[in-house]
C-alpha cells in the first residue's frame, strides 16, 4: 500500500508532457483502456427487452443491448459487411438494428437478421456483430476490450468487498445525467479529484459541509477512497468518494440510498468528454436529494476551471513536471499504475 511515508520530498510528478503528447494518448488508449474494465452503463438503462445503449471505450463505438433471452449484451457498433458504424442513436428501443448504409439487420444478439445484397446469412465472421466482454457487478455495467483479461470480480476483488458496505446499491436507478467536455486531459481530472489540498481554497460549501481536519485519503489496490464525516455529525453521516482504474469515480454521500459516477471518455490528449450520473432508489427523488445534486454540481462546476487552468500549464515550458505535497498519495498511486502501463 502506498503511504504518505512512501513520499519522499520534491519526489516528481508524471512529466507534463503526458498529458499534451498524442502519442502517450495513443499508447494509453492501448494499454490502458483497451486492456481494463471500463464502466459503461447501468442495467437501470437497458431493463426492457429490446433496450440499447451505445458508448466509446478506447475510440472504439460500442452498443450494448438487452436481448430477447433476457442477457445483457455489448458490441462493437460497426456493421462487419463494409464497417459502418450501426446504431446512431444514444439509446433508445428496437426489435432489430439496422445499418443505414446498405440495410444489414441485426438480432439483440449480435447475429446477422438479413442482409438484402446476399442471398445467405452464413457469412463466417462476418454473420455477426463482434461481441465485447460485458460483466454487470452491483448493477453497474463494464466492459473490457480484451478477451483474455481477468474477470472483474478477479480484478478488483478489494473494491469490490469495500462496495459491500452500501446494501442499497443494487436496487438504484438512474434519475440524472449530465455531460460535459472539458478541455483537459484525463488524467488531469483524476489527478484533481484525487487531492483535497484544494478543496479549502476552491470549495468553499464543500469545505464548509465536511470535517476538513479528519479528511482521510486511503490508496489501496486498482482504487483509493476518500472519507469525511459532516461537521457536526457522528460516522453515520459520512461521505466516500471513490476512484477506481482507470477512469471511473462513484461517490456515496449521506442520506437516503444514492450514489454518483463519473466516467471519463479520453477524445484527445488535451480533450475529456465527462458523464456525470445520479442514481437513487426512487426516480421521484425528494427535496434533499435535489440540494445534493445541486452541491455535487457547484463542485464540479468549480473543478471545471481548475483542471482547464492545469491543462494550460501543461503546455508551458516553465516546468518539465510537479511534486507531490506530503498528503497526495492517492494521486502518486495513480501516477504509479499509469507508468506501470504505459512501460509495459
Amino acid at each position: 500500500m502506498i503511504t504518505k511515508e512512501s513520499i519522499q520530498s520534491f519526489t516528481p510528478t508524471l512529466p507534463y508532457e503526458w498529458y499534451v503528447n498524442p502519442e502517450i494518448f495513443n499508447k494509453e488508449r492501448k494499454q490502458i483502456f483497451s486492456k481494463n474494465w471500463i464502466l459503461v452503463g447501468h442495467t437501470s438503462q437497458v431493463k426492457n427487452e429490446g433496450d440499447f445503449f451505445t458508448f466509446d471505450v478506447a475510440g472504439e463505438p460500442i452498443i450494448v443491448t438487452h436481448g430477447t433471452d433476457g442477457e445483457l449484451r455489448a458490441f462493437y457498433n460497426i456493421c462487419p459487411h463494409r464497417g459502418t458504424k450501426v446504431e446512431r442513436s444514444e439509446q433508445g428501443n428496437k426489435k432489430v438494428l439496422q445499418c443505414v448504409y446498405h440495410g444489414w439487420t441485426f438480432k439483440l444478439d449480435g447475429h446477422l437478421h438479413r442482409a438484402p445484397n446476399f442471398t445467405t446469412n452464413e457469412l463466417g465472421k462476418h454473420s455477426c456483430m463482434r461481441s465485447i466482454r460485458l460483466e454487470v457487478y452491483r448493477s453497474m455495467i463494464f466492459v473490457n476490450l480484451d478477451p483474455d483479461a481477468l474477470s472483474f470480480a478477479d480484478a478488483y476483488q478489494e473494491f469490490a468487498s469495500e462496495l459491500e458496505r452500501y446494501p442499497f446499491m443494487d436496487s438504484l436507478l438512474l434519475v440524472k445525467e449530465n455531460r460535459r467536455l472539458i478541455e483537459a486531459n484525463w488524467k488531469a481530472v483524476v489527478d484533481n479529484f484525487l487531492e483535497c489540498d484544494h478543496c479549502s481554497i476552491a470549495h468553499p460549501a464543500f469545505a464548509k459541509t465536511f470535517d476538513m481536519s479528519n479528511y482521510n485519503l486511503v490508496p489501496c489496490d486498482k482504487f483509493s477512497y476518500q472519507y469525511s464525516t459532516v461537521k457536526g455529525k457522528d460516522d453515520s453521516a459520512s461521505v466516500r468518494f471513490y476512484w477506481t482504474w482507470p477512469n471511473m469515480m462513484l461517490s456515496v454521500y449521506p442520506g437516503t440510498g444514492n450514489m454518483t459516477t463519473t466516467q471519463l471518455i479520453p477524445i484527445s490528449a488535451e480533450q475529456t468528454m465527462a458523464v456525470y450520473r445520479y442514481y437513487f432508489t426512487n426516480v421521484n427523488i425528494t427535496k434533499e436529494e435535489e440540494d445534493m445534486i445541486a452541491f455535487v454540481d457547484q463542485v464540479r462546476e468549480e473543478d471545471f476551471e481548475l483542471v482547464e487552468l492545469l491543462q494550460m500549464g501543461f503546455r508551458s515550458q516553465a516546468f518539465e513536471n510537479g511534486i507531490y505535497s506530503p498528503t497526495e498519495h492517492t494521486l502518486h498511486h495513480f501516477h504509479q499504475l499509469v507508468k506501470k502501463a504505459i512501460q509495459e
